[in-house]
C-alpha cells in the first residue's frame, strides 16, 4: 500500500537481499489492521466490501461451476482478508504468511468463534514466503493473493502462479488484488523491498504462467495520491 511519492525508481532490486530485506521490514510492523495496511486501516471496510462483491458477482455468474469449499489466503498478514472476505464465503481457509508474529496473531484471533471463523473452519497456517510455498495439488477452489505479489521477482511470480494453478480444484480460481503503476516499468520501493508493476506487466506474467484473465476490475473509492488498485480473477488456459 505504499504511497507512490515515497517509492524510488530502480532498474532492479532483485539482488540477494531482496527477500531478506522485505522480511526485515515486516518484522518491524505491528500485528494490527493499521499495521498491515501501512497506516491506512480505515480502508479495511471499503476493501473487504469491494473484494467480497467482486467474488460474489463471479460466483453468481459461474452458476454452480465454482465450488466454495477451500480457499487459500496468500500474504495473509493477521488474517484480515480471511476474516472479512474469505471465511464468509468459503468453508475452510488456509493462510500463507512469512512473518511469524502475524501468523501467531492470525491463529489466536481466528481460532475464536467470535471472529466468524473458529477452529473448525480455520485451515492450515503456513509460515513461509510465497517464493517457498508449495501448495498441495488439487487442494483449493480459490487462491487469493492481495498486496503481496510485489514481494516476488518476475520469474518467482511466474513460478508461484504455476504452482497455484496446479493446486486448483476443477472450477477453481486464482484471485489477485494489487497496486499498479502507470508507464511501462516497475517501481522499486527500497523501504519494504517491493515492486509495483504496471497492469500490462501483471497480465504478461499471468500469460507466462499459463493463466488467462477471467475478470478484472479497478478498485473504486480509494483516496487520491495512492497507486491504483486492480483485481483480477485468473483461470488456467
Amino acid at each position: 500500500m505504499a504511497d507512490p511519492t515515497t517509492a524510488s525508481d530502480a532498474a532492479s532490486g532483485e539482488g540477494p537481499e531482496f527477500y531478506s530485506n522485505a522480511r526485515k521490514y515486516w518484522a518491524t510492523v505491528p500485528a494490527t489492521v493499521d499495521g498491515v495496511l501501512g497506516g491506512l486501516g480505515y480502508l479495511n471496510a471499503l476493501d473487504a466490501r469491494t473484494t467480497g462483491a467482486f467474488l460474489d458477482r463471479l460466483a453468481a455468474a459461474a452458476a454452480g461451476a465454482h465450488t466454495r469449499g477451500r480457499a487459500c489466503d496468500c500474504g495473509a498478514g493477521i488474517g484480515r482478508v480471511t476474516q472479512h472476505v474469505l471465511a464468509p464465503r468459503y468453508a475452510t481457509v488456509d493462510l500463507v504468511e512469512s512473518d511469524v508474529k502475524f501468523c501467531d496473531e492470525a491463529r489466536a484471533a481466528l481460532s475464536q468463534p467470535a471472529s466468524g471463523v473458529g477452529p473448525d473452519r480455520l485451515g492450515d497456517i503456513y509460515n513461509v514466503g510465497l517464493e517457498g510455498f508449495r501448495p498441495p495439488a488439487a487442494r483449493y477452489d480459490l487462491v487469493w493473493c492481495q498486496w503481496v505479489l510485489s514481494h516476488l521477482s518476475d520469474d518467482d511470480l511466474v513460478a508461484f502462479l504455476e504452482r497455484c494453478a496446479a493446486a486448483l480444484r476443477p472450477g477453481g480460481w486464482i484471485g489477485v488484488k494489487e497496486n499498479t503503476c502507470g508507464g511501462d516499468e516497475r517501481i522499486f520501493d527500497d523501504e519494504d523491498s517491493s515492486f509495483t508493476r504496471p497492469a500490462a506487466l501483471f497480465e504478461s506474467i499471468f500469460a507466462r504462467a499459463g493463466l488467462r484473465v477471467h475478470a478484472t476490475e479497478l478498485q473504486q473509492g480509494m483516496p487520491p495520491g495512492l497507486f491504483k488498485v486492480r483485481m483480477w480473477m485468473l483461470v488456467p488456459i
